[in-house]
């Protein structure tokens, strides 16, 4: 987009496209020769950030060879070689079958320009990317800390040739450009064990690819790390120790409720038990766990894996997700035989779990019996360690604190809000003693891109169903019916959780209401 020069000349540093605008660090962002130049440049509106001429530089030196290299691999692909030649490359080898790790110092353009995006996908932190042609150009985007952002534009006759390499590289069908495909490898890059999750899915400029980053260098996430709190942290810890029953996580797609069930797994992990997992992929190795990828295409299905599982003397069973009355009914009969099962479902809220059973066709007094506990959650960005400042918050920020919390922080000296408050590590809090609140943000630093956040942590909800639902349940509750009955026995929802997790630093109210605007 510019050059680097240009960029260590006049001390400038683009870091991020929203929309029509572009995000530039200036350590003088008066200078309006050199923002007319690059707007005219680029045909993007600037919008500048004041930053120092230390940060510029660490920028620059941190970007510039994923600049430079991109730069050389559109060189060395103007001459491209037809598709049929890709596989027979002798500097781009074709994996052998059962071959899960692939090298990434390879020197064919393709090669390289398939290297390039993955490379710095993973020097990013990114969790996902995105390859998508459009009409004369293909676009390469990173989701980072779950905000999806553009990083590169190639031309379009490259496209073909790069959505092959990662097909070789998958082991999948080359010559299939008509249905959905799906495949995994794994790379190393230094020390780092990376795995690949591939998904290629044709729409109407060509293949999509999406390429699912799992980093197994961090190992699994343990409870004590989700950002669960409080009363929450503690009915899934008591939940984990019960010998039998079910414990479901619900959430869109993305929002974390895999990782909160291998953090209960890790947790219950021991030589005395057999854990066994049925999954749609299996997304993190864990050593002690029997784990099995499902494959719907030769008939092992979460249903039909779970019959065989009931055969292996199991004393706990994830299943991957709870898609159907057969997985449904399968699920709730194993808890009902003394077993633990964990599971995953789709639905808004924590309390829509239990009707969504009931769609299920799973009889209420079977769900109330067998449901421990139920997780909803959805996942926000942190604030940046390194740029964190304190604010005093507006009146529309705290009229919504108040309007959220009155359920939960009555008074400060009430014995409730005092246990929430020393549970989110807020023992001075005020709450209806102060017009206004304390807040925090990330200035933006060179540490999270200027971006002010680095990281996610989840929001949660979290209830035991409890004797009051399961009268409810029999009467054929509604979902906000149960809702008010959680809360009424003390949940904490979604929203106020996300509220208490930004009153004690650790989040944004503006990262709350994007991802929690429906409580």
């Amino acid at each position: 987009m510019l050059e680097k020069e240009y960029c260590d000349r006049y001390q400038v540093l683009p870091f991020g496209v929203n929309g029509n605008n572009l995000n530039m660090a200036m350590v003088d962002p008066s200078n309006i020769q050199v923002i007319d130049f690059v707007e005219k440049k680029t045909g993007l509106k600037v919008v500048p950030f004041i930053t120092s001429t230390t940060s510029i530089k660490s920028g620059i030196s941190q970007f510039k060879s994923f600049s430079n290299e991109a730069k050389d691999v559109m060189k060395g692909m103007d001459d491209l070689p037809g598709i049929s030649d890709l596989g027979e490359d002798t500097n781009s080898p074709v994996p052998k079958e059962g071959e899960e790790e692939v090298s990434i110092s390879q020197d064919a353009p393709v090669t390289r320009a398939v290297n390039t995006i993955l490379e710095y996908a993973i020097k990013g932190k990114a969790s996902d990317i995105h390859i998508e042609p459009r009409e004369k150009s293909v676009k390469v985007r990173y989701r980072i800390d779950g905000i999806l952002s553009e990083v590169m534009t190639l031309p379009k006759h490259i496209h073909a040739a790069i959505v092959s390499r990662i097909k070789i590289l998958s082991n999948l069908k080359i010559d299939e450009h008509r249905l959905p495909q799906d495949g995994r490898f794994s790379i190393k890059i230094g020390e780092t064990d990376v795995d690949l999750r591939i998904s290629i899915s044709p729409i109407v400029y060509g293949e999509k690819v999406v390429i699912r980053i799992l980093d197994k260098s961090g190992g699994v996430i343990t409870l004590d790390k989700l950002g669960i709190k409080g009363r929450a942290y503690r009915l899934i810890e008591e939940a984990a120790g019960k010998p039998h029953g079910m414990i479901l996580s619900t959430g869109p797609t993305g929002s974390g409720k895999s990782t909160t069930l291998y953090a209960v797994l890790s947790k219950i992990n021991s030589a005395e038990i057999n854990i066994i997992t049925l999954e749609d992929p299996v997304e993190y190795n864990i050593e002690g766990i029997n784990q099995i990828q499902t494959n719907a295409a030769i008939g092992l299905t979460f249903a039909a894996g779970l019959r065989s599982v009931l055969r292996q003397d199991p004393d706990v069973i994830m299943v991957g997700e709870i898609r159907d009355t057969e997985t449904a009914d399968l699920a709730v009969q194993s808890a009902l035989t003394g077993h633990v099962v964990l599971s995953t479902l789709h639905t808004n809220s924590a309390a829509g779990v239990l009707p969504r059973l009931k769609d299920m066709k799973v009889e209420p007094f079977l769900i109330a019996s067998t449901v421990n506990t139920v997780v909803g959650q959805r996942l926000v960005r942190k604030i940046c360690d390194k740029c964190r400042e304190s604010y005093v918050a507006s009146e529309a920020e705290t009229v919504a604190i108040k309007e959220s919390l009155k359920e939960v922080l009555p008074e400060s000296s009430d014995p409730k809000a005092k246990e929430i408050i020393a549970d989110f590590g807020m023992p001075n809090l005020p709450f209806r003693d102060t017009e206004k609140y304390n807040l925090y943000k990330g200035k933006g630093c060179e540490e999270c891109h200027n971006s002010g956040y680095s990281g996610r942590m989840g929001i949660y909800e979290i209830f035991s169903v409890s004797q009051a639902m399961e009268r409810l349940l029999l009467a054929d509750a509604t979902t906000s019916e149960i809702q008010d009955a959680a809360v009424k026995e003390g949940m904490v929802t979604m929203k106020q959780d996300g509220y208490l997790k930004a009153l004690s630093g650790i989040t944004t109210i503006k990262e709350v209401a994007r991802v929690a605007q429906d409580y």
